[in-house]
């Protein structure tokens, strides 16, 4: 690569770096608590309210990927406005009703606002006086909750979802989406080495979903030769429950399942951009983990997983058009997700000889992302472990990037935090790599 070109790239390096600094003020923090937010089902909202700060925080809300399939709809003015509009018009299945009167006047307001109301619907009230007294009346005359402002996002979801989320139903499963920022940089291999790794460590059960459908690896690299999987799921949604997904998985180790991709070309695979819906909802409903192995693209359809899955992990290597392409994903998914944490960076294949190369932190702070693991480029154990159908783990448990792969699992699932490598000695790991080699 010559001079001209390196100098180019550190440009665009830079430009990349302001970018994501001036996107980061702009992002808001996401609380520790989000992640166990539940999404709220296909129902009808409306809210009247009588700031600008509560209204902006429900459509705000209405906006998160948890709120995807609810019909929201804001209304300015408090319980006299609702009164007004539902006296000629029926009633959605939540009202959420701001409200800046004394308790008395809230009380009288309610009262009259439930001889317009349908049966079953349901009140959320958002009110400026913190007394539990006031708390228990308004629950005694049916109210559903009652929340103090200022609320932020976050406490509307939780309380809509708790709303219509049975409490004694199983918990979801966390969906955890793996893509490539190019073809070929071993984003499969990461995403079957995670799983396996959480299977593993927390003995907990995981799905791992193979999409890749024309050329899918997960059957190879688990040495698994299932006749049925991905495409027989999504060809009859209509007949999908959980007995015939039981069917169609075949098991890996004791506590992972495979749904592997058919890897033939028999037939094209043009999915729209709801094909996976009701499979990612069945899984969830079967597994605490969920890995979709994502084949690299951009389609709605891939757009559409990457928006709702609750971590998104992107694997590239560091050359430039990974780099662009990782940016372009980044802002993105930071834009279709702004209430979520930003996507995990894996960076593989790192030190191949005679390769020019991005430095991993530059990389890094061009994407304004630190690196959940950089695995470093080793063709003997990673290739002996494919061929032999194994995990990196199963391999050698003392490889450095076995250690990588437990580490990511630990981050996805939540129970973990990204350890910054403090003095990453790659040109040591990459020497004492080659020697075993």
């Amino acid at each position: 690569m010559n001079s001209l070109a390196f100098e180019d790239m550190a440009e665009e390096t830079r430009r990349a770096v302001d970018e994501a600094d001036r996107f980061e003020e702009l992002s808001p923090a996401v609380p520790a608590d989000a992640v166990d937010l539940k999404p709220v089902p296909r129902i009808a909202i409306q809210a009247f309210c009588e700031s600008d700060g509560v209204a902006d925080t429900v459509e705000t809300a209405a906006r998160d990927r948890r709120m995807a399939k609810a019909h929201v709809k804001v209304h300015k003015g408090g319980v006299a406005a609702a009164i007004d509009f539902y006296g000629s018009a029926p009633t959605p299945n939540l009202i959420v009703i701001e409200s800046l009167s004394d308790p008395g006047g809230l009380l009288e307001g309610l009262e009259r606002l439930a001889e317009v109301c349908d049966a079953g619907t349901k009140v959320i009230v958002i009110g400026h006086v913190n007394d539990v007294s006031l708390y228990r009346d308004l629950i005694q005359r049916g109210v559903s909750d009652y929340l103090v402002a200022p609320i932020d996002l976050f406490q509307l979801i939780g309380a809509i979802g708790s709303l219509y989320v049975n409490p004694d139903a199983d918990p979801l499963g966390r969906t955890i989406a793996f893509v490539g920022a190019k073809g070929g940089v071993g984003a499969s291999t990461v995403a079957h080495n995670v799983a396996w790794s959480i299977a593993r460590t927390y003995e907990s059960d995981v799905v791992l979903a193979d999409l890749d459908l024309a050329f899918g690896t997960a059957g190879l690299d688990f040495n698994q030769d299932p006749l049925q999987g991905v495409y027989e799921a999504i060809s009859s949604p209509e007949r999908l429950d959980e007995v015939m997904l039981d069917r169609l998985l075949s098991k890996c180790a004791e506590q992972l399942s495979l749904l592997a991709a058919p890897a033939s070309l028999e037939r094209p695979y043009d999915h729209s951009e709801s094909t996976f819906d009701s499979l990612v909802e069945l899984m969830r409903q079967g597994a605490p983990a969920v890995i979709l192995d994502i084949p690299h693209g951009w389609s709605s359809w891939h757009r559409r997983l990457l928006a709702s899955a609750d971590e998104v992990v992107i694997t590239a290597e560091p050359d430039l058009a990974n780099l662009r392409n990782a940016k372009n994903m980044v802002d993105t998914l930071k834009q279709l997700r702004p209430n979520d944490v930003a996507p995990r960076l894996v960076l593989n294949r790192v030190g191949v000889p005679k390769r020019p190369e991005i430095k991993a932190g530059e990389f890094t702070d061009a994407l304004g992302l630190d690196a959940v693991a950089v695995i470093p480029f080793d063709p003997l154990v990673f290739g002996t472990a494919a061929n032999n159908g194994q995990m990196i783990g199963e391999q050698d448990e003392r490889h450095p990037s076995a250690a990588l792969f437990e580490q990511l699992s630990q981050v996805v699932t939540g129970r973990a935090e990204i350890q910054k490598p403090k003095g990453l000695d790659l040109a040591g790991l990459m020497s004492r790599l080659l020697k075993k080699g």
